[in-house]
């Protein structure tokens, strides 16, 4: 690789760390919503997969529903997750899309 070619690829990489970064930010913002059991359990997690809101409908509550009910809500925040996972690995497209840069370098 040339000189010439080396640099611009060198200016494409600075760019590139401050997009990710800048797009870090706004992932961390962003929310995405899942359900299981028909809407019985409803999770909100954030771009930095935090839990932030969990809502149980009052008929899945009860001593007789607790496995369930646990069943229910992991099933609820691990789809949240995946698609906290999606949502990233979307945004990375986006960025890294053009740059045709080597697999595994972000």
């Amino acid at each position: 690789m040339s000189n010439g070619g080396m640099a611009k690829m060198m200016k494409q990489l600075q760019k590139a760390q401050a997009e990710m970064s800048r797009m870090q930010e706004e992932i961390a913002q962003k929310t995405v919503e899942s359900s299981s059991g028909g809407g019985a359990v409803r999770v909100t997690a954030n771009g930095q997969k935090q839990l932030i809101s969990l809502q149980i409908e009052p008929e899945a509550l009860g001593e007789d529903n607790k496995e369930m009910l646990e069943d229910m809500i992991i099933a609820a925040v691990n789809e949240a997750f995946n698609r906290v996972d999606e949502m990233v690995a979307s945004e990375m497209q986006k960025l890294t899309g053009g740059l045709n840069l080597p697999p595994g370098m972000f």
